[in-house]
Parts: C-alpha cells; sequence; structure tokens
C-alpha cells in the first residue's frame, strides 16, 4: 500500500486493529507501523476540516496532536467489531480539531505585520474578496447541515473517500452514506439559492 492511499476498510483494516492492539500493548514496531499508516489519512482529515479557518494551530499542526493523543489512547482501543481502528482515530481526530477552534475563540492574541521578503504574486483583492465571499457562503450553508451531514462530506468529498471506507468509519452502510451524501448537497443547494434569492 502506498503511504499517501487511506488505509482499505476492506483489506487493511483488520491489520490495522491488530496493530492497534500491539502497539496498545507496547509493541512499539507496531506501532511504528500503525502511525506510519493512519498518519496520511489523518493530515487530510485535519486539512479538510481546517484550511482556512480559524482555529489556533494549523492542520498539519493538529495533525500532530492527533497521533499524539493516539499513542496515549491506543492502550485504552478494544477491537469490538463495532469500532475499527480507524473509527478510534477519527474520533480522536473530531475532539482535537474541536479543542483547536473551542481554543481560538478564547486567544485574544494579534498578528503583526511582516514586510514580505519577495513580490506577493497570489491574486489581488478583487480576486481574493470574491473568494473569501464564495468561501463564506460556503461555510455558511455548511454550518446549517446536521453534524453528520458535514462529516459524511468532508469525508466523501473533502477526503474522497469511498461510500464504503465512509461507512466502516462512520459506523453505516455505503447505502446509508450515499443517501447522507446526497441529501446534504441538496440542502446546501437549497439554502444558496433561498441565500441568493434574499
Amino acid at each position: 500500500m502506498h503511504d499517501d492511499d487511506p488505509p482499505d476498510p476492506d483489506g487493511e483494516g483488520d491489520d490495522l486493529d491488530g496493530l492497534a492492539r500491539r502497539a496498545g500493548g507496547g509493541d512499539r514496531a507496531a506501532l511504528d507501523t500503525f502511525l506510519r499508516l493512519v498518519q496520511p489519512p489523518v493530515v487530510r482529515y485535519c486539512r479538510s476540516r481546517l484550511v482556512g479557518a480559524h482555529a489556533a494551530l494549523g492542520p498539519d499542526d493538529v495533525a500532530q496532536e492527533v497521533l499524539l493523543a493516539v499513542c496515549h489512547a491506543l492502550p485504552r482501543f478494544r477491537s469490538d467489531g463495532q469500532t475499527s481502528a480507524m473509527a478510534f482515530v477519527f474520533g480522536i481526530a473530531r475532539n482535537k480539531i474541536v479543542d483547536g477552534f473551542r481554543y481560538a475563540g478564547r486567544d485574544r492574541s494579534v498578528a503583526r505585520d511582516v514586510l514580505p521578503d519577495d513580490a506577493d504574486d497570489a491574486p489581488g483583492p478583487e480576486a481574493a474578496a470574491v473568494l473569501s465571499t464564495e468561501i463564506a457562503r460556503l461555510r455558511w450553508a455548511l454550518d446549517q447541515l446536521l453534524p453528520q451531514h458535514r462529516e459524511v462530506l468532508g469525508l466523501r468529498i473533502g477526503l474522497s473517500y469511498t461510500a464504503e471506507e465512509v461507512g466502516q468509519l462512520i459506523g453505516s452502510s455505503p447505502g446509508a452514506v450515499r443517501v447522507t451524501q446526497h441529501r446534504a448537497l441538496q440542502r446546501i443547494r437549497l439554502l444558496l439559492a433561498e441565500e441568493s434569492a434574499n
């Protein structure tokens, strides 16, 4: 399996559960392998939830926090047939992301302007304003969704997971994942159309 590929719940999932149990029992080699396999999907998940967000830490920093928390939590992991190792990891990731937003809400620090070393070739103010408005509209629409709808969209669209993989991660059937995704996208379209009409 390539390092950038998410673990396959139908194939690697069993191996991940075994690695998680052995790592939780103190097997250092199993821990190293487990972390190497879960790091890419954790990083992608954090980036999909935090890029452009007002969080205290950047997505890669949060991903690092997640992996550290996973190391400490693995001794408590029990594969009961209901919760896979990846679902366990993503549960920790969700909590760390929420913590990041909570901390950012309390952070009163002020960023200082720094003179850049190179010319700025980023889009100009007009393009940035249009993009910022569109992102704000999409974030507003996403905030109106049910939490499980946001979760499915993040995993399916943000991380490009298959319906089967998402089903394994959230404990649902692939068909239910597809229905949830369809309903969430329909709701976003409706919300954006209503908002544009006002």
